[in-house]
């Protein structure tokens, strides 16, 4: 089972996009601000969140064009996932083909890990549009969950 969302990004290269999905000053300022590690291949990078957090394997990256994790550690349900930003470039818009996928079951986290992921995608939209996103601490709470 997967997760699958897309967004397009305006007045950016993928380029631009590439650079907020594989540094972890990038990271930091879309999706938690509390992202450590190391962004290379074969790096794992640390992301904590308010109820936890979870570390990604970087297993591939090809600039402008594509960012591969594996799940490491973290919840049992993300053990052994991937997550995925392919990249294109349509006109103006950089386009983000997002996927976590290889889910075991569809379970209630899943449903809301979708939600959050979709608001994060948009952090990283703000992010590369106009400086500024909106990562964890400072994202929408959804739920009991955050």
């Amino acid at each position: 089972m997967d997760i699958v969302h897309r967004i397009g990004v305006k007045d950016a290269t993928t380029e631009d996009v590439y650079a907020a999905l594989t540094t972890i000053e990038g990271l930091a300022g879309w999706w938690t601000t509390d992202t450590t590690g190391d962004a290379e291949v074969g790096g794992v990078i640390a992301f904590r969140f308010i109820p936890g957090g979870f570390d990604m394997k970087v297993k591939e990256l090809v600039p402008g064009k594509a960012v591969l994790w594996e799940v490491v550690e973290g919840p049992p349900e993300w053990l052994g996932t991937e997550v995925s930003f392919e990249l294109k470039q349509e006109g103006e818009y950089a386009i983000v083909l997002f996927e976590h996928r290889g889910w075991a079951d569809q379970v209630e986290f899943m449903y809301h890990c979708s939600t959050k992921w979709a608001s994060y995608l948009l952090s990283l939209k703000q992010l590369v549009e106009t400086g500024k996103g909106a990562p964890a601490p400072y994202d929408v709470m959804i739920s009991d969950w955050h």
